[in-house]
């Protein structure tokens, strides 16, 4: 049963860093923030809510608590002023760091122990998963560059 396998999964997989974000008082939506804007210094706030299909509002508490507890910073736009980027500091990326090394290792172990080809067969299936919509989305992100 692939659905309950995905479950269990998907519990394992959040399940360290769920750990180290309680402990700073940040839940999955701070990861999720924390995790864009380390791969993608300088990423525009309009983008990151297109990205997490999340209003303003929901974003801006979130945002919020990382900028005040110095994991996010925020810069205005050097050709657009209304324009507001988002950098991570030194401590946001320590932290970034320490919550995706269990969840990196988890994956770097799981695809060691299938043949070399399936890795490609994994990003697939992974893509698959998405809302074709958004396909264009993982493009940008480049998150789709070694199918």
């Amino acid at each position: 049963d692939i659905m309950g396998l995905f479950f269990f999964a998907y519990r394992d997989f959040t399940g360290d860093a769920d750990a180290l974000l309680e402990r700073q008082g940040f839940g999955r939506a701070h990861h999720r923030v924390l995790y864009f804007v380390n791969m993608r210094p300088g990423m525009p706030v309009a983008d990151l809510l297109d990205v997490l299909k999340i209003t303003k509002q929901s974003l801006a508490r979130v945002l919020r608590q990382l900028i005040d507890n110095g994991y996010i910073e925020q810069r205005t736009g050097e050709t657009d002023r209304r324009q507001r980027l988002l950098y991570a500091t030194e401590k946001g990326r320590h932290f970034f760091a320490a919550l995706s090394v269990t969840q990196a290792t988890r994956i770097d172990e799981a695809i060691a122990e299938l043949p070399p080809e399936a890795a490609r067969v994994v990003r697939l299936f992974l893509v698959g998963m998405v809302d074709p919509d958004d396909r264009e989305v993982l493009d940008r992100l480049k998150l789709t560059i070694n199918l």
